[in-house]
């Protein structure tokens, strides 16, 4: 770490291509600049790249109108949580010099004032570059006052969780939404029954797809995981009487249990939650709108701790690990599910699904690690609890550079990430 008023301006060979390799991982985004109006990606080319991004997304809603509405809400959804990066930094004097879609090669892009705008050709995201994110970034001497490192440390934090606070926000919108028209889904106790194993023992004591399982031998059951392992707890050829809820009425049928590869006791039931609606006045769904979100944060937050754990990642990769709570997945494999979730609830269920992602979505990015936002909130703290062991007399600038193996380290992590959910998704598909 260093103590000083002005970052020192990066040596020669800090302007190579690793250095601005660096530069950028610690800055989330590009720090090249288009200095003139030539270098902006426009003409015919930009009308023929986004020419063609608009008929991927034609395609894409014909071949599959629900994954289409997933990849739209994603796109929004990313689209403004660079706009609350953006707006904020306007308002807090910093100045932006690029708002991009898409990371890679522009594809097009247009200049308004100070900024430039546009669409890049690799869809993982997106950026805004507001210049002088910390002392790697070269900046004119006229623009150091305008600099993210140079504003104050509510002003800096503001900015760089504006991303997390937008995401919060449009999943209250949509829990708002869902709860107002549809009304909420609440968990029950019990089993429904989805599906069952043609000539297994469930089929064959007459348990139908939608009946509810509430109890085995006078046991209740909670959930379905609770099922499985209550059935687990018996041994192959054991008989076993389920209470089930058939159109109101609790039905007790009697099977005999089958075998499964792993020899455990097998009922041959597939099954999912259970769920009541609430119907909500306005206020009430404003009100559980909001409340609801710290559960969900929660669950978030216990699932990205999961999801990070390197082990895991490799324990289901060679097949080791059978749990979904920590299993690694990709937008593309959320996109499958998505498409399940439209033809079984509709648009109510969709906009719960794109909720439940921008609050994960919100959470995983402010976990305090570079180059996520929540890394650049956790150096801004740092600063600050440094500044004020001084009195506050003088700014306090980290020394990020010392920081690089730590974010390679989780730039690492998040590339394996990608891969192994990736692959999982394609070669087992949730």
């Amino acid at each position: 770490m260093t103590d000083q008023l002005t970052p020192p301006k990066p040596t020669e060979d800090e302007l190579s291509r690793v250095a601005k390799a660096k530069s950028e991982i610690m800055a989330g985004g590009a720090v090249t600049e288009n200095l003139t109006e030539d270098e902006l990606a426009g003409g015919w080319r930009g009308a023929l790249s986004m020419l063609g991004i608009a008929a991927l997304f034609a395609w894409l809603g014909f071949a599959n109108f629900w994954i289409f509405v997933f990849v739209v809400g994603v796109v929004i959804s990313i689209f403004l949580h660079e706009l609350g990066h953006y707006l904020t930094a306007r308002w807090t004097g910093m100045k932006v010099t690029q708002f991009f879609l898409f990371f890679g090669p522009r594809l097009w892009s247009f200049r308004r004032g100070e900024t430039e705008y546009g669409v890049r050709a690799v869809p993982l995201g997106a950026f805004v570059r507001i210049i002088g994110m910390n002392r790697m970034d070269e900046v004119e001497p006229g623009d150091e006052a305008r600099t993210y490192r140079q504003k104050s440390f509510p002003r800096r934090l503001l900015v760089i969780s504006a991303g997390s606070i937008m995401h919060m926000l449009i999943a209250i919108v949509l829990l708002f939404g869902v709860y107002a028209i549809a009304g909420e889904e609440s968990f029950s106790d019990g089993a429904r029954v989805s599906q069952l194993s043609a000539g297994g023992p469930a089929d064959g004591a007459g348990v139908l797809p939608g009946d509810i399982v509430v109890a085995v031998d006078g046991a209740a059951i909670d959930s379905p995981a609770e099922l499985g392992e209550v059935i687990r707890t018996n041994q192959p050829d054991d008989s076993v009487v389920l209470g089930v809820l058939r159109n109101g009425e609790l039905v007790a049928l009697t099977l005999t249990l089958g075998v499964n590869d792993n020899g455990d006791a097998l009922a041959g039931i597939s099954s999912g939650s259970v769920f009541d609606t609430i119907d909500h006045s306005i206020p009430a769904a404003a009100g559980n709108a909001v409340t609801d979100i710290f559960p969900f944060a929660w669950e978030s937050t216990k699932g990205v701790v999961k999801v990070l754990n390197p082990v895991n990642i490799i324990s289901h990769v060679t097949g080791d690990n059978e749990d979904l709570s920590s299993r690694p997945t990709t937008l593309y494999g959320v996109a499958q599910v998505s498409d399940d979730v439209g033809e079984s609830s509709g648009w109510a269920g969709m906009i719960l699904l794109l909720a439940v992602l921008n609050v994960f979505v919100g959470v995983f990015n402010m976990f305090p690690l570079l180059p996520l936002d929540g890394g650049h909130a956790a150096i801004a703290v740092y600063e600050r609890v440094r500044e004020a062991g001084r009195g506050s007399k003088q700014r306090y600038f980290a020394d990020v550079e010392r920081l690089m193996p730590f974010a390679m380290g989780v730039v690492t992590v998040l590339v394996m990430l990608m891969f192994a959910g990736l692959y999982l998704d394609i070669s087992q598909p949730l």
